[in-house]
């Protein structure tokens, strides 16, 4: 009788690359309330907006590139390229200016090096970059959270937050709303004491809006659900602790020198943890695979470097959140760390 011969593995896990980039997905979810919960439908929106954009670039490349569509659809990667970008992006931010940021990380960032696992460069923060270099206004602008609100009438619903990200529906939205709201925007708290001037950091969290305790909050409960989302991916060992903990320790390390010698003017750790993108950053973008080292060791140095220079970038840059720029620029040195963190093969001494 014949006999099937198969070769090794014969162990596998189960599960594919599309379970594993749903469960990402699904760990978004947490932070994603948060936001829509304080700051309204607008990230929502943006997340649903960016992701039916990625996943139509996503089909048109691979008709162009002559790829199965099912086969690449299902990995779900496009979507969640797209979900980054609507949770990273303002809250009120234009129809084109997601449109760009999406387009151009599924077409340029990801495809135009081979698609999923050939680039080198995570694709969501390669279409952050690009609109907020180019469309600075807009990306600085975010919706005050609806904790500030005085008015019972004052907070945004869902159709007028709709007609502000698309106002060529306003006529079709406008006929179910009243089409009267005043929407009150901000900056973030980074950026908020970035240009706080001459003002001390004393002054400026006694003084400024956006650091009241009410604001402040919103800001804390939206970093603490991504922190929830990332330590359960850690806990299904999506991904392990190395990244993100060395990201954290770093910036929290130099925050912490630097405020300690000179409170008056840098930011204490609190703010640089919980006060932008660091949780989504340190958990989400940070840990992408492709683009990231790989190392047990490489890792920890990988993560350290990104929370260097996020604190160098914000304290000395022209960009108050810096995680984009923060994880684009380590990810041209990881192939590099990569070399020079290979572990000793089992059997082999290591070399000098």
């Amino acid at each position: 009788m014949s006999l099937l011969r198969i070769t090794s593995p014969h162990l596998s896990r189960r599960g594919n690359t599309g379970d594993v980039m749903l469960l990402v997905i699904m760990a978004t979810l947490p932070g994603l309330a948060m936001l829509t919960w304080f700051f309204g439908w607008g990230n929502l929106i943006n997340v649903v907006w960016a992701s039916l954009v990625a996943v139509a670039c996503e089909a048109l490349v691979l008709v162009l590139r002559r790829r199965p569509l099912s086969h690449y659809l299902t990995d779900y990667s496009a979507i969640l390229t797209g979900v980054l970008l609507g949770l990273s992006l303002p809250s009120l931010a234009p129809w084109w200016l997601t449109l760009i940021a999406t387009a151009f990380a599924i077409i340029v960032a990801k495809h135009l090096y081979g698609g999923m696992g050939q680039n080198p460069f995570n694709p969501a923060m390669i279409g952050y970059a690009l609109v907020l270099i180019s469309f600075p206004v807009e990306m600085t602008s975010w919706l005050a959270p609806q904790t500030l609100s005085i008015a019972p009438g004052q907070a945004m619903g869902f159709a007028d937050t709709l007609s502000a990200i698309f106002p060529f529906l306003s006529e079709i939205v406008l006929s179910v709303s009243d089409g009267a709201f005043d929407a009150v925007t901000m900056a973030t708290p980074l950026d908020a004491f970035k240009h706080k001037g001459a003002v001390t950091a004393e002054e400026f969290w006694a003084a400024e809006l956006v650091v009241s305790p009410e604001s402040w909050k919103a800001w804390q409960l939206v970093s603490i659900g991504f922190f929830a989302g990332g330590a359960y991916l850690i806990y299904r060992k999506i991904f392990t602790w190395h990244i993100p903990v060395s990201m954290l320790a770093a910036l929290t390390l130099l925050s912490l020198i630097f405020w300690s010698t000179d409170p008056s003017n840098f930011a204490y750790p609190e703010l640089h943890l919980l006060g932008g993108a660091t949780m989504l950053g340190a958990f989400f973008i940070a840990t992408d695979p492709v683009t990231a080292a790989t190392s047990i060791k490489g890792k920890l140095y990988y993560g350290a470097g990104i929370g260097i220079l996020i604190y160098v970038i914000r304290s000395w840059g022209n960009y108050p959140d810096a995680v984009a720029f923060a994880v684009l620029l380590m990810n041209f040195v990881a192939p590099l760390i990569d070399h020079y963190t290979q572990p000793r093969a089992y059997g082999h001494k290591s070399t000098k």
